[in-house]
């Protein structure tokens, strides 16, 4: 069980459809047939002011959690680690069926939809810290032979076929190595950054696991660490499909970016 926004969207939900469904069985019947007695016509009789509440704001909180629960979530990108893909202060929604249907705060699919495929830009929770959510690019597939040297990616003992395109000009890490990434169906650009030691890796992803990196590849923490490593199904959350808002102060906001597809 997680216990985060969408725990307490449930919470909300339970509590005032509570209030507003006790009181329509056992106390409103009670407090109009008292009003009759007096005289009072039906529209004139006051509710408690919390019914009132809770009855105006049930069917709010139940569209917010529905739509965020199963169809889209709102995220912002905190740092670099995706750039030029995402950059620090994007605001994307994420598509939370992709993958399946999950109840919220337990995350148990119910229904299943797709499956992940290579090259896809996924929030997850981290495995060690559920309550925390990353977003990174998928790279290595369950029972995938992953190798990093320097910067090369191999998959199952095939090279990733990368396109240099000179120097990386924009929003940070001006003057980095720009490339595109031929990742399964997928181009991409990715950064490569000068003088940053490259990290290596070379495992295999056990089944029922995904490996994930950084566009940036020189300065994300990703799969390739130990805090982060082979992230399980059950913590994937939704495929990121599109730019809403960049708003990173003090250059904020970049307006090219809004509606920009995720690829």
């Amino acid at each position: 069980m997680i216990f985060d926004f969408s725990f307490i969207l449930v919470a909300a939900t339970l509590l005032t459809g509570l209030i507003w469904a006790i009181d329509a069985l056992a106390f409103k019947p009670r407090r109009m047939a008292d009003a009759a007695a007096k005289g009072i016509t039906p529209e004139h009789v006051r509710e408690p002011l919390v019914v009132e509440y809770a009855r105006s704001f049930f069917p709010v909180i139940l569209i917010v959690l529905l739509i965020r629960s199963f169809l889209f979530e709102p995220f912002r990108i905190p740092s670099d680690s995706m750039m030029p893909t995402l950059l620090d202060g994007d605001f994307i929604f994420v598509n939370k069926f992709s993958y399946g249907l999950r109840l919220p705060v337990l995350n148990s699919k119910i229904l299943a939809i797709g499956e992940p495929q290579r090259g896809d830009v996924i929030v997850f929770r981290l495995p060690k810290d559920p309550a925390t959510n990353y977003i990174k690019r998928l790279v290595g597939l369950p029972g995938d032979h992953v190798v990093v040297r320097g910067q090369n990616l191999y998959i199952n003992g095939e090279r990733v076929k990368v396109d240099m395109n000179g120097t990386y000009t924009g929003h940070g890490h001006t003057g980095a190595q720009l490339a595109t990434e031929h990742l399964g169906d997928i181009e991409h650009q990715v950064l490569y950054l000068p003088g940053r030691e490259a990290r290596d890796y070379d495992e295999i992803v056990p089944a029922g696991h995904y490996f994930f990196m950084g566009d940036n590849r020189d300065n994300s923490r990703d799969s390739r660490y130990f805090e982060v490593g082979f992230v399980p199904e059950r913590n994937l959350v939704g495929k990121a499909v599109r730019i809403w808002l960049n708003w990173d102060l003090p250059a904020a906001p970049i307006w090219d970016r809004i509606g920009d597809p995720i690829r």
